[in-house]
């Protein structure tokens, strides 16, 4: 079972972390659905290597202080982490927003504690005529359309949904708008940074996401100084929880040094 805790980055930031496995470390980015979006892919994982979990501040209730208002913020925390924890060669995997935190990751990281990236349908650059879907603009059965490829089975009514956990998703929607909301979820310097990027970079694409678009992915994995982009059938903008198999095969083939990896659910 993971263990959760929280560590100080700075007097007034704790991350709260789980933490699962042995072996090299892999740091784990949520989107905007929260860590539960991750949950399966860090247990996979986790069989391999020694995973970390973060909640990024300000998602499921947990603290983030005012000055906490951008990307860069969470991309220079985690590096700030790292190093104090003296972690190196670590792969940092991120969906979504968390692959945009992972490419600002990669682009400051000077002291080269990172050694590779999985980026799974990441949004942070712009990309002429590959516009980001306005995510705040959708209700529910929009989120349903554009971000999965099942949309019916993955449909969730919010009418249906305890008042408990409604005040958590709206609350972390909050906190994306905050963070990610001006420019809207994309950082406009990232794309040219992106070319000094040398490190092993796999994409991983839903077929199906209408949130950003497989094209949208092609461009962000050409600006990369090493990167290959891989398009997974029958999946939407979340492609690790509608087709895990496929999603960790990828990852797995990807890094086959990984003693362990590859192993069969």
């Amino acid at each position: 079972m993971p263990s959760r805790h929280t560590v100080s980055v700075h007097p007034d930031l704790l991350l709260t972390l789980s933490e699962a496995g042995a072996g090299r470390p892999v740091l784990i980015l949520h989107g905007g659905g929260g860590p539960a979006t991750v949950a399966g892919l860090a247990e996979h994982i986790s069989r391999a290597a020694h995973t970390i979990t973060p909640v990024h501040p300000g998602w499921d209730g947990t603290h983030r202080p005012p000055w906490f208002t951008g990307i860069d913020d969470l991309a220079l925390s985690y590096l700030h982490y790292l190093h104090d924890r003296g972690l190196r060669d670590v792969l940092v995997i991120g969906s979504s927003l968390g692959g945009w935190i992972a490419a600002e990751m990669a682009v400051r990281d000077t002291a080269h504690l990172m050694s590779g990236l999985v980026l799974i349908d990441a949004v942070g650059v712009h990309i002429d005529n590959e516009p980001i879907r306005d995510f705040f603009t959708l209700d529910a059965r929009g989120v349903a359309e554009y971000a999965w490829h099942d949309s019916a089975r993955y449909y969730l009514d919010p009418a249906d949904l305890p008042a408990e956990q409604l005040a958590i998703r709206q609350a972390n929607m909050n906190t994306m708008r905050i963070l990610a909301g001006d420019p809207y979820m994309h950082d406009p310097k990232l794309l040219r940074r992106l070319g000094r990027v040398q490190l092993p970079t796999l994409l991983l694409w839903g077929e199906s996401d209408r949130i950003v678009t497989p094209a949208y992915g092609a461009a962000y994995a050409n600006a990369f100084g090493d990167a290959r982009l891989e398009v997974i059938p029958k999946a939407g903008h979340l492609p690790q929880i509608e087709q895990p198999e496929a999603t960790f095969a990828m990852i797995d083939a990807y890094y086959p040094g990984w003693a362990g990896m590859g192993c069969a659910d």
